[in-house]
Protein backbone atom coordinates (compact mmCIF):
# COMPACT_ATOMS: atom_id res chain seq x y z
CA UNK A 1 0.00 0.00 0.00
CA UNK A 2 1.46 3.32 -1.06
CA UNK A 3 1.38 5.71 1.88
CA UNK A 4 -1.22 8.51 1.60
CA UNK A 5 1.75 10.84 2.15
CA UNK A 6 3.15 9.74 -1.23
CA UNK A 7 1.97 9.16 -4.76
CA UNK A 8 4.87 6.86 -5.68
CA UNK A 9 6.37 3.82 -3.94
CA UNK A 10 9.41 4.24 -1.74
CA UNK A 11 12.67 3.35 -3.47
CA UNK A 12 16.36 4.18 -3.39
CA UNK A 13 18.70 3.97 -0.41
CA UNK A 14 17.29 3.57 3.12
CA UNK A 15 20.27 2.94 5.42
CA UNK A 16 20.09 1.81 9.03
CA UNK A 17 20.82 4.47 11.64
CA UNK A 18 23.37 3.28 14.22
CA UNK A 19 22.69 3.99 17.89
CA UNK A 20 25.63 5.89 19.43
CA UNK A 21 26.61 5.21 23.03
CA UNK A 22 28.82 6.99 25.50
CA UNK A 23 31.78 5.04 26.85
CA UNK A 24 29.62 3.83 29.75
CA UNK A 25 27.12 2.41 27.19
CA UNK A 26 24.39 4.96 27.94
CA UNK A 27 22.68 6.36 24.85
CA UNK A 28 24.19 9.49 23.34
CA UNK A 29 21.06 11.35 22.23
CA UNK A 30 22.95 14.37 20.91
CA UNK A 31 25.19 12.00 18.99
CA UNK A 32 22.07 10.31 17.61
CA UNK A 33 20.86 13.62 16.22
CA UNK A 34 24.23 14.18 14.57
CA UNK A 35 24.08 10.70 13.07
CA UNK A 36 20.71 11.50 11.53
CA UNK A 37 21.89 14.87 10.20
CA UNK A 38 24.94 13.23 8.65
CA UNK A 39 22.76 10.60 7.00
CA UNK A 40 20.42 13.23 5.57
CA UNK A 41 23.44 15.14 4.25
CA UNK A 42 24.50 11.87 2.60
CA UNK A 43 21.39 12.39 0.41
CA UNK A 44 19.68 9.21 1.55
CA UNK A 45 16.14 8.56 0.34
CA UNK A 46 15.02 7.56 3.82
CA UNK A 47 16.27 6.22 7.15
CA UNK A 48 15.48 3.06 9.08
CA UNK A 49 15.74 3.21 12.88
CA UNK A 50 15.76 0.63 15.67
CA UNK A 51 16.92 -2.13 13.35
CA UNK A 52 19.47 -4.87 13.99
CA UNK A 53 22.32 -2.59 12.93
CA UNK A 54 20.91 -0.09 15.45
CA UNK A 55 21.60 -2.74 18.12
CA UNK A 56 17.87 -2.96 18.78
CA UNK A 57 18.34 -6.28 20.56
CA UNK A 58 20.43 -4.49 23.21
CA UNK A 59 17.93 -1.73 24.00
CA UNK A 60 15.34 -1.61 26.75
CA UNK A 61 11.73 -0.83 25.86
CA UNK A 62 12.08 2.59 27.48
CA UNK A 63 15.20 3.30 25.41
CA UNK A 64 13.41 2.23 22.23
CA UNK A 65 10.59 4.66 22.97
CA UNK A 66 13.05 7.45 23.76
CA UNK A 67 14.99 6.84 20.56
CA UNK A 68 11.86 6.67 18.42
CA UNK A 69 10.66 10.03 19.74
CA UNK A 70 14.10 11.62 19.42
CA UNK A 71 14.69 10.36 15.89
CA UNK A 72 11.28 11.16 14.45
CA UNK A 73 11.13 14.59 16.04
CA UNK A 74 14.65 15.45 14.88
CA UNK A 75 14.18 14.18 11.32
CA UNK A 76 10.92 16.17 11.24
CA UNK A 77 9.79 14.92 7.85
CA UNK A 78 13.03 15.71 6.02
CA UNK A 79 13.14 12.11 4.76
CA UNK A 80 10.78 9.14 5.22
CA UNK A 81 11.43 7.01 8.30
CA UNK A 82 11.01 3.25 8.69
CA UNK A 83 10.71 2.09 12.30
CA UNK A 84 11.62 -1.52 13.09
CA UNK A 85 9.02 -3.12 15.36
CA UNK A 86 10.13 -6.75 15.48
CA UNK A 87 9.28 -8.86 18.54
CA UNK A 88 8.35 -12.48 19.14
CA UNK A 89 5.08 -11.39 20.73
CA UNK A 90 2.42 -10.31 18.26
CA UNK A 91 0.93 -8.09 20.94
CA UNK A 92 4.22 -6.30 21.63
CA UNK A 93 4.97 -5.86 17.94
CA UNK A 94 1.50 -4.40 17.36
CA UNK A 95 1.95 -1.99 20.28
CA UNK A 96 5.30 -0.88 18.88
CA UNK A 97 3.78 -0.38 15.44
CA UNK A 98 0.92 1.70 16.79
CA UNK A 99 3.36 3.93 18.67
CA UNK A 100 5.51 4.32 15.58
CA UNK A 101 2.55 5.41 13.46
CA UNK A 102 1.40 7.94 16.06
CA UNK A 103 4.90 9.39 16.19
CA UNK A 104 4.92 9.87 12.43
CA UNK A 105 6.67 6.82 10.99
CA UNK A 106 6.16 6.34 7.26
CA UNK A 107 6.52 2.56 7.41
CA UNK A 108 7.33 -0.20 9.86
CA UNK A 109 9.66 -3.13 9.31
CA UNK A 110 9.38 -6.48 11.09
CA UNK A 111 11.04 -9.86 10.98
CA UNK A 112 8.86 -12.94 11.41
CA UNK A 113 8.49 -13.89 15.09
CA UNK A 114 11.35 -15.95 16.51
CA UNK A 115 13.20 -16.40 19.78
CA UNK A 116 16.47 -18.23 19.49
CA UNK A 117 16.98 -21.18 17.21
CA UNK A 118 14.09 -23.36 18.29
CA UNK A 119 11.20 -21.06 19.18
CA UNK A 120 9.33 -20.06 16.04
CA UNK A 121 5.76 -19.74 14.84
CA UNK A 122 3.96 -21.96 12.36
CA UNK A 123 3.10 -20.68 8.88
CA UNK A 124 -0.37 -19.89 10.17
CA UNK A 125 1.09 -18.09 13.17
CA UNK A 126 3.39 -16.07 10.94
CA UNK A 127 0.50 -15.06 8.71
CA UNK A 128 -1.71 -13.93 11.57
CA UNK A 129 1.25 -12.05 13.03
CA UNK A 130 1.48 -9.88 9.91
CA UNK A 131 -2.32 -9.78 9.60
CA UNK A 132 -2.58 -8.39 13.13
CA UNK A 133 -0.11 -5.64 12.28
CA UNK A 134 -2.00 -4.77 9.11
CA UNK A 135 -5.25 -4.45 11.04
CA UNK A 136 -3.68 -2.26 13.72
CA UNK A 137 -2.03 0.45 11.58
CA UNK A 138 -2.59 2.25 8.30
CA UNK A 139 1.01 2.75 7.12
CA UNK A 140 2.90 0.26 4.91
CA UNK A 141 4.66 -2.79 6.35
CA UNK A 142 8.01 -4.17 5.23
CA UNK A 143 8.81 -7.83 5.85
CA UNK A 144 12.47 -8.37 6.74
CA UNK A 145 13.40 -11.78 5.38
CA UNK A 146 16.75 -12.27 7.08
CA UNK A 147 18.82 -15.31 8.10
CA UNK A 148 19.11 -13.88 11.62
CA UNK A 149 15.56 -14.99 12.39
CA UNK A 150 16.19 -18.57 11.37
CA UNK A 151 12.68 -18.57 9.90
CA UNK A 152 12.27 -19.74 6.32
CA UNK A 153 9.72 -17.62 4.47
CA UNK A 154 8.87 -19.13 1.10
CA UNK A 155 8.17 -17.05 -1.98
CA UNK A 156 4.65 -18.48 -1.95
CA UNK A 157 4.12 -17.30 1.63
CA UNK A 158 5.46 -13.80 0.92
CA UNK A 159 3.33 -13.53 -2.21
CA UNK A 160 0.28 -14.59 -0.21
CA UNK A 161 0.97 -11.81 2.30
CA UNK A 162 1.23 -9.28 -0.51
CA UNK A 163 -1.98 -10.44 -2.19
CA UNK A 164 -4.11 -10.78 0.95
CA UNK A 165 -2.68 -7.92 3.04
CA UNK A 166 -2.16 -4.89 0.74
CA UNK A 167 -0.25 -3.02 3.44
CA UNK A 168 2.42 -5.71 3.33
CA UNK A 169 3.88 -4.44 0.09
CA UNK A 170 7.58 -3.98 0.91
CA UNK A 171 10.10 -6.77 1.34
CA UNK A 172 13.71 -6.62 2.47
CA UNK A 173 15.26 -9.79 1.09
CA UNK A 174 18.70 -10.62 2.49
CA UNK A 175 18.73 -14.39 2.40
CA UNK A 176 21.29 -16.43 0.42
CA UNK A 177 20.33 -16.27 -3.23
CA UNK A 178 18.52 -12.97 -2.67
CA UNK A 179 18.37 -12.11 -6.38
CA UNK A 180 16.54 -15.33 -7.25
CA UNK A 181 14.08 -14.80 -4.40
CA UNK A 182 13.43 -11.19 -5.42
CA UNK A 183 12.85 -12.23 -9.02
CA UNK A 184 10.54 -15.07 -8.00
CA UNK A 185 8.61 -12.85 -5.57
CA UNK A 186 8.01 -10.23 -8.24
CA UNK A 187 6.89 -13.00 -10.58
CA UNK A 188 4.50 -14.45 -7.99
CA UNK A 189 3.11 -11.24 -6.51
CA UNK A 190 3.45 -8.79 -9.37
CA UNK A 191 2.08 -5.32 -8.71
CA UNK A 192 1.22 -6.25 -5.12
CA UNK A 193 4.92 -5.61 -4.37
CA UNK A 194 5.62 -1.88 -4.17
CA UNK A 195 9.19 -2.23 -2.96
CA UNK A 196 11.54 -5.17 -3.34
CA UNK A 197 14.62 -4.12 -1.33
CA UNK A 198 17.83 -5.89 -0.47
CA UNK A 199 20.09 -5.56 2.57
CA UNK A 200 23.31 -7.09 3.90
CA UNK A 201 25.27 -3.86 3.40
CA UNK A 202 24.34 -3.96 -0.32
CA UNK A 203 26.92 -6.67 -0.93
CA UNK A 204 24.70 -8.35 -3.55
CA UNK A 205 23.31 -5.08 -4.91
CA UNK A 206 24.02 -5.48 -8.62
CA UNK A 207 22.50 -8.95 -8.84
CA UNK A 208 19.51 -7.79 -6.83
CA UNK A 209 18.94 -4.71 -8.99
CA UNK A 210 19.10 -6.96 -12.05
CA UNK A 211 16.43 -9.14 -10.43
CA UNK A 212 14.12 -6.15 -9.97
CA UNK A 213 15.05 -4.63 -6.61
CA UNK A 214 14.19 -0.93 -6.47
CA UNK A 215 15.83 -0.14 -3.14
CA UNK A 216 18.60 -1.16 -0.79
CA UNK A 217 19.07 -0.91 2.98
CA UNK A 218 22.78 -0.72 3.80
CA UNK A 219 24.48 0.58 6.90
CA UNK A 220 25.26 4.27 7.36
CA UNK A 221 28.90 3.75 6.31
CA UNK A 222 28.70 4.83 2.66
CA UNK A 223 25.12 5.44 1.49
CA UNK A 224 26.32 8.58 -0.28
CA UNK A 225 28.36 6.35 -2.62
CA UNK A 226 25.79 3.56 -2.90
CA UNK A 227 22.96 5.86 -3.95
CA UNK A 228 24.54 6.93 -7.28
CA UNK A 229 24.88 3.25 -8.15
CA UNK A 230 21.17 2.62 -7.53
CA UNK A 231 20.04 5.78 -9.33
CA UNK A 232 22.19 5.07 -12.39
CA UNK A 233 20.87 1.53 -12.59
CA UNK A 234 17.24 2.59 -12.21
CA UNK A 235 17.83 5.25 -14.87
CA UNK A 236 18.99 2.56 -17.28
CA UNK A 237 22.76 3.11 -17.09
CA UNK A 238 23.83 -0.39 -16.04
CA UNK A 239 27.42 0.00 -17.21
CA UNK A 240 27.83 3.25 -15.29
CA UNK A 241 26.32 1.63 -12.21
CA UNK A 242 28.72 -1.31 -12.55
CA UNK A 243 31.73 1.00 -12.71
CA UNK A 244 30.71 2.94 -9.62
CA UNK A 245 29.89 -0.21 -7.69
CA UNK A 246 33.22 -1.83 -8.48
CA UNK A 247 35.05 1.10 -6.89
CA UNK A 248 33.20 0.72 -3.56
CA UNK A 249 32.85 -3.06 -3.44
CA UNK A 250 36.12 -3.71 -1.54
CA UNK A 251 34.90 -1.51 1.32
CA UNK A 252 31.42 -3.06 1.29
CA UNK A 253 32.96 -6.53 1.35
CA UNK A 254 35.27 -5.64 4.25
CA UNK A 255 32.38 -4.16 6.20
CA UNK A 256 30.14 -7.15 5.57
CA UNK A 257 32.69 -9.84 6.36
CA UNK A 258 34.90 -8.24 9.01
CA UNK A 259 33.11 -5.48 10.90
CA UNK A 260 29.35 -5.69 10.63
CA UNK A 261 27.44 -3.00 12.52
CA UNK A 262 30.65 -1.59 14.00
CA UNK A 263 31.87 -0.21 10.67
CA UNK A 264 29.56 2.80 10.44
CA UNK A 265 30.31 3.77 14.02
CA UNK A 266 34.06 3.57 13.43
CA UNK A 267 33.83 5.83 10.38
CA UNK A 268 31.50 8.27 12.12
CA UNK A 269 33.80 8.54 15.09
CA UNK A 270 36.76 9.09 12.79
CA UNK A 271 34.79 11.78 10.95
CA UNK A 272 33.68 13.62 14.08
CA UNK A 273 30.01 12.66 13.77
CA UNK A 274 30.01 10.87 17.13
CA UNK A 275 32.43 10.90 20.05
CA UNK A 276 32.60 7.14 20.63
CA UNK A 277 32.20 4.01 18.52
CA UNK A 278 31.14 1.99 21.57
CA UNK A 279 28.96 -1.09 21.07
CA UNK A 280 27.03 -2.61 23.95
CA UNK A 281 28.34 -5.70 25.68
CA UNK A 282 28.35 -8.60 24.97
CA UNK A 283 29.27 -7.18 21.55
CA UNK A 284 32.92 -6.23 21.42
CA UNK A 285 34.98 -3.73 19.49
CA UNK A 286 36.79 -4.99 16.41
CA UNK A 287 40.50 -5.74 16.66
CA UNK A 288 42.62 -2.56 16.30
CA UNK A 289 44.21 -3.93 13.13
CA UNK A 290 40.78 -4.63 11.66
CA UNK A 291 39.76 -1.07 12.52
CA UNK A 292 42.85 0.30 10.80
CA UNK A 293 42.22 -1.84 7.75
CA UNK A 294 38.61 -0.65 7.50
CA UNK A 295 39.76 2.97 7.62
CA UNK A 296 42.44 2.22 5.03
CA UNK A 297 39.79 1.01 2.60
CA UNK A 298 37.48 3.88 3.52
CA UNK A 299 40.17 6.55 3.14
CA UNK A 300 40.54 5.64 -0.54
CA UNK A 301 36.97 6.90 -1.05
CA UNK A 302 35.50 10.29 -0.31
CA UNK A 303 33.07 9.11 2.37
CA UNK A 304 31.00 11.85 3.92
CA UNK A 305 31.01 9.94 7.21
CA UNK A 306 34.79 10.39 7.39
CA UNK A 307 34.69 14.19 7.06
CA UNK A 308 31.21 15.36 8.09
CA UNK A 309 32.16 16.54 11.58
CA UNK A 310 35.60 17.93 10.82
Amino acid sequence: MISPKRTQPYNGVYPIAPTPFHEDETIDLEGQKRVLDCMIDQKVDGICILANYSEQFLLTDAERDQLAVTCLEHIAGRVPVIVTCSHFSTRVSVERAKKAEVLGADMIMVMPPYHGVGLKASNAGNFTYFESLAKAISIPIMVQDAPLSGVSLSVQFLAELAHQLPQVSYFKIETPGAATKIRDLIGAAGRAVDGPFDGEESITLMADLSAGATGTMPSALLPDLIRPVVMRYLDGDQEGADRLYNTILPLINFENRQCGLRAAKIAMREGGVIKNDTVRHPLEAVHPETRSELLRYASKLDLMALRWGK
